[in-house]
Order: structure tokens, then C-alpha cells, then sequence
């Protein structure tokens, strides 16, 4: 699946001398050999945070009496114990009066001393304070009010540096920029977010503090694709509960299924399915435990929305079990991904974890009824070697499987596991030039998915250092590499990548502003449960995609330029859909079976409109209707729309699943 490349000594020793006089511990010493990227060398990124916030429970109706209540309660209860350290009062605590310099003006009668008082008294319990603004004039409370009347002028446009001054100087150390007036005002959301990040960044200059950015624009802007190194966690989907709203179901699975941009989440960077319900009215202890496995292998921040002083030990029990939270803080810091599902709505997914051969795993039953779910080890990166298998929530070892583990699943829940068994072989990659950011070309795959990538480096400073990563035409990810206590000490990080089958490129480049890493290997391992196929076009010979990594049903399928991305690899099922996402499937708009249908991804539903046959010829014909998958026009152009049309032998008709 990789090409190693053979050491050379001359030229392992002009690298070495490419060093910046920062890196270079004693210039005049012999330089050290350099090992090959191993996993064992893994070392521990920031975990997503986990805490507690007002929103769920209090809506608008806090103040320092609710928020001191709060923390005294993580505290009392054990949750700060279990890591549990964020208390981030969200929206409602500022009434939108600011002075005649633009400093923010809080009621005293609700924020005795100010909002500088309740911080400290947070971190008087040994916890961590967040609050809460919104990107535009505007804050969500204005135009959607709860329990306080709307408030005008709540957001911090116009003030960025300002405010992010005045939370840090409060002693601040989390704040959530939501979205309500940024949306009402028109902005574009990788602009303005950035902003505040450049904001953030004078702020922080200005007082030697820094805050955990968390960017809620609900997903829309598509952030997992530039928000990493800017923010360091982004929400991918609208909110998960509503004011009123009893918490259900539908919402907890649509805010799980879109969470999942696997690429994006590494190195202390998060996809942010929204805050946790557990403990909430109308949730029961085995809905509980699912979303806490849901969360958990996504890799989630995990905040709390329940009222802590009152919960029951039930519910404590759940948001603390050390062997689930263990799953979601990994060090490792990745992501988990769909690696089967055999049969609608029995979900297999798989999370690497820190060490070697270690995975979790979430056995997910969708349907009504229970229902047998399999794991395969070699669906993981595994072998099917003797494999050790536990159960997170009744921290019990289940026993030893070769091949795979099979159990029962109860209708709508899940099973959450960790095993511990052999990697499959990998292959290192190792850089042989003088860069420090190096290209590692002529990397193959045997086939198209997400792989496993652990980076070896050096960072001899005291900080994290950054670099981006890009993947073939793919978009472009900011990598934190953290101290590694030398220049001539190596370490891992680990990403997850999308690899098209055949030769790939992986680029690194140095990030404005920062000292780069000294990048030395990859180890490159496959994940083979997200294999799947490009379906590359005759005519064009550029790829089915779905644009800019949308997974927002309807839209329309087109062309584009082969890069091996997750939303270019589809996998065909048993059951004869076109599955991108790993949830959405290739459909025929409408159930559409006249010529010029849309051909559009959605919610896979097991419709015979979501049903193809890959023929022999090279068409693709759709179940429903015989059309043919077609690109409009015949054109061959980025951006060509698919459509159906009946079929007429023509190359724009004809496809090969690479």
C-alpha cells in the first residue's frame, strides 16, 4: 500500500543539516540516526473537552447562584474527578449594554463582582470557566428568546479583539461563538470564524492568555474543511434539543451521523455533534448509555447538560464510567468510522486507539428489533489473530475471538467494546530530502478509504508546533505536533486520510507564522471496512463527487477531478446501493423515472430508487426506472451535474468503479 524508500546517508545527513539554528541543539555534535515511523513512539494530543453547560437545563436563566451550584456539584459528585472540568455558561448571561468605549457592561444583580468574580470562583474548584457570544451583532437569544426577554446587541461583531480581550482578562479559558446573527446578517462563515481566529490570536498577544475556540455554526459552513487550526472544535450539525423540545431520538442519530469527518479530527482539533442530553426529562438509563457510546466513539466533547446538583447516582454513574470516557479522551485523538453494516441498520464502527492492536468498537442497532451485529477484526486494520474483546459499560472482559465477535444487540442501542489484538501490516514511508515540511510521493493503495497515518517528527520547542496536510487535490488540514523534549527526539501523531486506489501524494507545508515540525516518516495502514470505489467517468475521466464534502440531502452529484476524497469513494452493498459517507446513498431524486432526474445523495432508506446495476458495458442503471447514471450534456468539465437519461451507448453513460 505505500513505497518505503531506502536510507542514504549523505543525504539523511544534508537534511539534517537543513536545521534552523532554533532546532539545532549543538550544531557541531554528530547527528543521530533517524527511526522510521512506529506507532509505539505515539504521543498524547489534547482530548476534546468535557464539562458541563447551561443550555439544556437553564436555557437563559443563570447566574452566579446557578452557575456556583453547578460547579460545587461537579465537584461533589465525582464529574471533575472524571475529568469532567469545563463549566461554560451559555447564552444568557450578558444583557447586551456596552460603555462608551464598546466594553461589555454585565448586571451586577445577577453577577455580583462581575463576570471576572465567577471565573475565579470556577477555578477556585479546580475546574475550567467557558462563556458564550455570537459571531454577529446579535446573539441567538435575541431572535430566539427563552426564559428573558430578547436582548439586543449581544454579539460581538465589530468588537472581536475586544471581547476575546475581555474574556481572556475575566479569566476565561472556553468560549462558544454561535451563529444566530452572523446567519440573519448574510456572512460567510470561513471568513468571519477566521477573523475571530486572527482576533483571537491579537488578543492573546496582547494579555498571555488564550481560550478553547469553539465555533457552533451548526455545520453549515462546512467547517471540517477549513476550520481545523483555527478553531478547536466546530459544530457539524444543527442543535441537538430544542427549547421545550423533548429529547428524542432522531435528533441524537442525525447529530451522530454528521459528526463523522474522520480527516478532520486529529491533534486536539474536534467534530462537535452538540452538547450531551443524558440526565435530561424523557431520557431513560439505556438511552443514557447510548448517546454516551454514540459520543464516545465519535471522539466527541462530551458537555454535560443536565442539572448536576440534582441528578440521580444513575445518571452519574453514566457520565462517569472511566472505561467509555477512556474511549472518547484517547490520546490518540482520532475519530471513529463506519466499518460495516451488512444489513440495513446494524452498524459496525471502529475507533483506533492509542497503542498497538487496540481499537473500541460500536456495535449499533438502528432498527426495532433486536438483532445479531458482527464485528470483523480485519474490518479494523487487524489480523484475525486471537483477538481480546471488553465490554465498556459492564467493564467486563467478554473473552478471546480469532476472525471476529458476535452478539446481540437490542433494538435501537448498542454494544461498546474495546479490543485489544494485531495490527495488519503497514507500510513506513520515510522522507530522504532536506525538508523539514516534506512531499512524500508514489504512495499506492490498493484500494480507495480511509487509512491510518502516523506522522513521525521532531519538535524541539516548547509548544505545538503546526503544519498543514494535504492529500492529493483534497482540502488542506492544519496538523498540531506537540513537544517532543528534543530536536533529535521522534514521536507520532496519528491522522486519518483519504487514499484514492493507485498512487497518491501526501504534501506537507509549513503554516504562516509558525516553526514547522521536522517531519521525518509515514506509516501508512489501511482501515479495510471503509474501502470502497471511485466511479470514474469514460468520457471525462474525473470522478462522481459530492461537492466541497456536503452530506446535506438532495444534493445533486457531479464531476470532479479524481483525488481520492471520502466523498469521491462509494461503496456498493448486498443490497445494490451506491453508499458515500458511509449513510448516504446515491438516489434518483424524487423517485424520478424520466429523463433529466437528479441524481442526489440522501438518508439511505433501502427504496428501489436508491437501487443500481453496474452492468457489464460500463452503464450504470438505476432500478427504479433503467435510466442510465449520465452526465449532463456530456459534459466533461469540474462541476458537470448527473442526471438520468436513457441509456444510448454513449461514453458519457459509461463509468468504472476504481
Amino acid at each position: 500500500m505505500g513505497q518505503a524508500h531506502r536510507r542514504s546517508g549523505p543525504r539523511r545527513r544534508a537534511r539534517r543539516a537543513g536545521l534552523t539554528t532554533l532546532d539545532r541543539q549543538d550544531p557541531s555534535a554528530p547527528l543521530p540516526a533517524e527511526p522510521a515511523a512506529v506507532s509505539t513512539n505515539q504521543i498524547g494530543v489534547t482530548p476534546p473537552p468535557m464539562g458541563w453547560a447551561s443550555w439544556n437545563t437553564f436555557f437563559s436563566s443563570i447566574d452566579h447562584n446557578v452557575i456556583k451550584q453547578q460547579a460545587d456539584a461537579l465537584v461533589s459528585s465525582g464529574m471533575a474527578a472524571a475529568g469532567c472540568k469545563y463549566v461554560d455558561l451559555d447564552d444568557g448571561w450578558w444583557q447586551g449594554r456596552r460603555d462608551a468605549n464598546g466594553n461589555i457592561v454585565v448586571d451586577e444583580n445577577l453577577w455580583p463582582g462581575g463576570m471576572k468574580a465567577i471565573a475565579d470562583y470556577i477555578h477556585s474548584k479546580g475546574l475550567k470557566a467557558g462563556i458564550y457570544t455570537d459571531a454577529g451583532k446579535q446573539g441567538c437569544g435575541y431572535y430566539f428568546p427563552t426564559t428573558r426577554p430578547a436582548a439586543p446587541n449581544t454579539g460581538m461583531e465589530g468588537h472581536y479583539q475586544q471581547d476575546l480581550e475581555t474574556f481572556q482578562r475575566w479569566g476565561f479559558d472556553y468560549v462558544k461563538i454561535d451563529w444566530c446573527g452572523g446567519r440573519e446578517e448574510g456572512l460567510d462563515q470561513e471568513t468571519t470564524y477566521k477573523q475571530i481566529a486572527a482576533a483571537h490570536e491579537a488578543a492573546s498577544a496582547v494579555t498571555g492568555r488564550r481560550l478553547v475556540l469553539s465555533f457552533c455554526e451548526w455545520g453549515t459552513g462546512l467547517p471540517w474543511n477549513w476550520a481545523t487550526g483555527y478553531g478547536d472544535l466546530w459544530r457539524t450539525s444543527h442543535d441537538v434539543l430544542l427549547y421545550k423540545e423533548t429529547p428524542g431520538l432522531t435528533k441524537m442519530y442525525r447529530n451522530f451521523d454528521e459528526a463523522f469527518q474522520p480527516a478532520a479530527q486529529h491533534t486536539g482539533y474536534h467534530n462537535d455533534p452538540d452538547m450531551l442530553m443524558v440526565g435530561l426529562n424523557g431520557m431513560t438509563a439505556q438511552r443514557n448509555r447510548l448517546h454516551m457510546s454514540l459520543w464516545s466513539i465519535a471522539g466527541a466533547p462530551l458537555l454535560a447538560g443536565n442539572n448536576v446538583a440534582t441528578m440521580s447516582t444513575e445518571t452519574r454513574d453514566i457520565l462517569t464510567n472511566p472505561e467509555v470516557l477512556a474511549i472518547d479522551q484517547d490520546p490518540r485523538g482520532l475519530q471513529g468510522v463506519k466499518v460495516a453494516e451488512d444489513t440495513r441498520g446494524l452498524q459496525v464502527y471502529g475507533k483506533v486507539l492509542s497503542g498497538t492492536g487496540k481499537r473500541a468498537v460500536l456495535l449499533f442497532n438502528r432498527t426495532g428489533s433486536a438483532a445479531n451485529i458482527t464485528v470483523r477484526w480485519a474490518d479494523l486494520g487487524l489480523t484475525t489473530a486471537s483477538t481480546s474483546v471488553r465490554n465498556a459499560w459492564t467493564r467486563s472482559t467478554v473473552g478471546s475471538f480469532t476472525t471476529g465477535y458476535t452478539t446481540s444487540v437490542p433494538a435501537n442501542d448498542a454494544v461498546l467494546l474495546t479490543v485489544s489484538g494485531t495490527e495488519a501490516s503497514a507500510t513506513t514511508v520515510e522522507d530522504t530530502t532536506s525538508a523539514t515540511t516534506p512531499t512524500f510521493s508514489s504512495i499506492t493503495a490498493s484500494a480507495a478509504g480511509t487509512k491510518l497515518v502516523d506522522i513521525t517528527y521532531a519538535n524541539g520547542g516548547s509548544t505545538a508546533r503546526k503544519a498543514t496536510v494535504q492529500v492529493n487535490g483534497q482540502f488542506t488540514y492544519v496538523v498540531a505536533f506537540p513537544p517532543t523534549g528534543s530536536a533529535t527526539t521522534y514521536r507520532t501523531v496519528s491522522v486519518l486520510a483519504h487514499l484514492a486506489k493507485g498512487t497518491n501524494t501526501v504534501k506537507f507545508a509549513a503554516v504562516s507564522g509558525s516553526t514547522a515540525p521536522d517531519i521525518d516518516a509515514l506509516r501508512i495502514q489501511g482501515i479495510p471496512g471503509t474501502d470502497g470505489a471511485a466511479l470514474v467517468g469514460s468520457a471525462s475521466d474525473r470522478c462522481v463527487d459530492i461537492e466541497k464534502n456536503t452530506y446535506v440531502n438532495a444534493t445533486q452529484a457531479q464531476l470532479w477531478d479524481c483525488g481520492g476524497g471520502r466523498n469521491q469513494t462509494f461503496t456498493r452493498t448486498s443490497r445494490g446501493e451506491l453508499v458515500v459517507y458511509g449513510n448516504k446513498c446515491l438516489d434518483a431524486d424524487n423517485n424520478g423515472t424520466t429523463n433529466g432526474t437528479k441524481v442526489i445523495i440522501w438518508d439511505c432508506t433501502g427504496g428501489t430508487n436508491q437501487k443500481w446495476t453496474v452492468n457489464s458495458n460500463g452503464t450504470i442503471t438505476s432500478n427504479l426506472s433503467g435510466l442510465c447514471l449520465d452526465a449532463l450534456n456530456a459534459g466533461t468539465a469540474n462541476g458537470t451535474k448527473l442526471i438520468l437519461w436513457t441509456c444510448t451507448g454513449q461514453t458519457n453513460q459509461r463509468w468504472s468503479l476504481t
